[in-house]
């Protein structure tokens, strides 16, 4: 689409727009409105590569930017430290500190400074992901795809397991994983599975897909908002102009709720993290 949208909203959906048409999918309009799966679409960064090097799209550009906007924030910040810290070193100490004495401190207690490289890294690379939902340039979360939510909930999977088989062993783990003390034997046939599809299945799928859902509606919210507000500005009717001037104005408030989605979103990931990590590392459960 054309026009003053496409300053607003890089078009990631324009791809599957030409496929729906040439396939006589539905809902694949000229125009792309409403809104729908289609706006997730990938773009592909070098397309003259050719279909086997389509996973080197957009949003795997975004997850590596986002890494190295991570690692070289932290790396800034924490370079030539003082006793009266200077404004870098504040911001740097301040969400530093957020990080370790509300979340990995008062959850894991002792066992935190172990976990705690991990949890920040986890934090802060959520955090720009989400963000790049506001960002014109952007204008896509990263983690309204998936996969993504899939793979960082595979990592904390690995890392709270690993944890809890480091301390308990294996077969002490599993046990201690699926069978809570206290529980009599003719339970055992119901709560072992029970605990172990909780614990080894449930835990990570709803760790992403809360990531995922949050993000994938927030993102298609924008998108009605903002598309559809732009195509009533350009519709000539001036009721339409008049409700599209509405809409792009009330979108400001759906971007600053979005803003604070990310930010929560990022720090219920983490703090769930910890505590699957203090879960396996519990004498008890």
């Amino acid at each position: 689409m054309p026009g003053l949208v496409g300053l607003l909203i890089p078009l990631e959906w324009a791809v599957c727009l030409g496929e729906g048409a040439e396939h006589g999918s539905e809902g694949a309009s000229s125009s792309g409105f409403p809104p729908g799966v289609s706006s997730f679409c990938s773009r592909a960064l070098f397309p003259g590569l050719g279909d086997d090097f389509g996973w080197l799209n957009n949003q795997l550009a975004q997850a590596v930017i986002a890494a190295a906007l991570v690692i070289g924030f932290w790396l800034w910040v924490s370079r030539d430290h003082t006793v009266v810290p200077g404004r870098r070193q504040f911001v740097g100490e301040y969400l530093y500190n957020v990080i370790r004495n509300s979340i990995a401190r008062d959850i894991l207690g002792h066992d935190y400074r172990r976990f705690l490289p991990y949890l920040v890294a986890l934090f802060s690379f959520i955090l720009v992901n989400n963000l790049f939902g506001e960002f014109f340039l952007f204008m896509f979360p990263t983690f309204s795809k998936i996969g993504y939510p899939y793979g960082l909930a595979l990592l904390s999977w690995i890392l709270y397991n690993a944890a809890g088989i480091s301390k308990s062993g294996f077969l002490g783990y599993l046990k201690k994983s699926t069978l809570p003390a206290g529980v009599p034997v003719f339970l055992w046939v119901l709560i072992i599975p029970l605990e172990f599809l909780s614990n080894f299945i449930v835990r990570p799928i709803t760790l992403a897909l809360r990531l995922f859902a949050n993000l994938f509606a927030g993102h298609l919210v924008v998108m009605v908002f903002v598309v559809g507000g732009t195509l009533l500005l350009e519709s000539g009717s001036l009721a339409y102009m008049a409700a599209g001037g509405v809409s792009l104005i009330f979108s400001f408030a759906i971007f600053a709720l979005e803003i604070f989605v990310g930010v929560l979103q990022a720090y219920i990931f983490t703090v769930l993290t910890a505590q699957y990590v203090s879960s396996a590392l519990a004498e008890e459960h």
